[in-house]
């Protein structure tokens, strides 16, 4: 288990060093190297030295290193998802799937880096040839979040390969191990020095600034809150650096009267479940129609109640702890509030006494009035509420700042489109609980984000576009 940083193809320690723990028991994990101003530096001086001559390199050699990666990760992938299990609090099977997930986005942006599309043709007006090309962006800044530690490294790391930049990456400071894992990877998969190097800064806010306006730097990708966002794009303006945005959600679930309710049951707990709750596309806010909300809320919450939690790492667990006793006792607040003003429990609820950062499975049913439908609750709650007509539910959905993903249930294919073609999200999941794919474009749109990640779009995130007219 590494616990040093990673800059210019060494292994280094830092200033001083940080506790990693386990949200289950709060038991100290391992101790990991901190970076002051000085290994700052160093990583983006190195990832400035390398950028040149990675730019340069063969698309099929930097592709055949992604593969290589690909292989190493889906051949450890129990030793990885017992890390991310130990200091994230998931559950091991969710973890497993996890990384399983995160090696996929290598083995897609190995397929990618060689098959970067240009354009050749005659212009209308016949007096030149338009020539366009893409080129690596440069130098770029990695953010990533605890909630997916695995997944959301390799999702940026991948098409930055892909596309021949080199990087900085600054995993949470939560769940660092599992980032320096997928580095060691990267090391043993022959990526030369100084492209990918890996800090904790001490102090965080004040030393991403200072890189954001290092002229070396070129590019931001960034998995967190909307309000971090924020904070980071106003930073970025001042270079007018290029900023990918993976932001916060509000997603809705919508039940519509003809849909398959043991379906519906189901895709709600994949989509509210997975992780724990603790994602930016976990259903938030569900919206069932007036005619089977009773039997929807009944077998639902069934379902629920029967979820065994306790520490992810143990054989059986289908709920694990959050990421802090902080993180934990945000979701029982949300909960007590909403309850406060009206809300009904039908399951879980209740703080459990004892160590660790657990809160059960809960079901609440809520005017769409709570407070609890206008925040992102990165846990395992489910507010429900009624509504009567297509429409209603379609202004429900819309109304939030937010628009990541939106999930519909129903048996009628023509008012599943209509409902997608309407709702103000980046992503639709139509049936189905869990539509996340290496191959499709991930982002949201209001202020869920800006640009995408996956997909074709993915390596586009790390490429220039260059126009040239040529005489002819």
């Amino acid at each position: 288990m590494r616990t040093q940083m990673y800059i210019d193809g060494q292994w280094v320690d830092g200033i001083t060093t940080m506790p990693v723990t386990d949200p289950s028991d709060g038991s100290v994990i391992a101790e990991v190297a901190v970076a002051g101003p000085e290994q700052c530096e160093a990583a983006v001086a190195a990832a400035d030295r390398a950028a040149a001559d990675w730019a340069k390199t063969a698309p099929r050699v930097r592709s055949e290193i992604l593969r290589k990666a690909f292989e190493i990760m889906v051949a450890e992938a129990d030793a990885i998802a017992t890390i991310v299990s130990k200091e994230n609090g998931k559950v091991l099977t969710d973890a497993k799937g996890e990384v399983l997930y995160a090696a996929e986005f290598f083995r897609w942006f190995a397929e990618e880096a060689v098959r970067v599309p240009g354009d050749f043709r005659k212009s209308p007006s016949g007096d030149k040839r338009i020539l366009v090309t893409h080129q690596p962006i440069g130098v770029s800044l990695l953010i990533t979040p605890w909630n997916f530690p695995a997944a959301m490294a390799t999702r940026k790391i991948g098409p930055a390969i892909a596309a021949g930049c080199t990087m900085i990456l600054k995993p949470a400071s939560e769940t660092p191990l599992t980032a320096l894992a997928i580095v060691d990877i990267m090391e043993r998969a022959g990526v030369p020095k100084g492209v990918i190097n890996v800090i904790l800064p001490q102090k965080v806010g004040e030393s991403i600034s200072k890189i954001l306006h290092d002229p070396r730097v070129k590019n931001l990708s960034f998995t967190g809150s909307t309000e971090v966002g924020r904070v980071l794009i106003r930073e970025a303006a001042d270079r007018v650096i290029r900023c990918s945005m993976e932001l916060g959600g509000n997603a809705p679930f919508v039940v519509f009267e003809d849909a398959d309710i043991p379906a519906a049951v189901a895709g709600l707990m994949l989509a509210k479940m997975r992780n724990g709750g603790a994602a930016c596309t976990a259903a938030n806010r569900v919206y069932v129609q007036k005619s089977v909300a009773d039997q929807f809320t009944k077998e639902f919450s069934q379902a629920m109640s029967q979820l065994k939690m306790g520490k992810g790492t143990d054989a059986g667990i289908q709920l694990g702890a959050s990421v802090s006793i902080k993180e934990r006792n945000k979701i029982a607040e949300l909960v007590d509030a909403a309850v406060k003003a009206g809300g009904k429990l039908h399951t879980g609820g209740s703080t459990p006494e004892g160590a660790g950062a657990f809160y059960p499975a809960t079901v609440i049913s809520v005017d769409k009035s709570n407070d609890i439908l206008n925040h992102e609750v990165f846990g395992p709650v489910a507010p429900i509420v009624t509504f009567d007509t297509d429409q209603e539910a379609i202004q429900l959905a819309n109304s939030t700042d937010f628009g990541l993903i939106s999930y519909v249930f129903t048996k009628d294919l023509a008012r599943a489109i209509r409902t997608a073609e309407a709702i103000e999200s980046g992503m639709v999941a139509i049936n189905k609980g869990v539509i996340s794919d290496p191959a499709a474009p991930f982002g949201g749109v209001k202020q869920s984000g800006l640009g995408r990640e996956g997909g074709f779009d993915g390596i586009h995130e790390f490429l220039e576009t260059k126009y040239i007219g040529v005489e002819i």
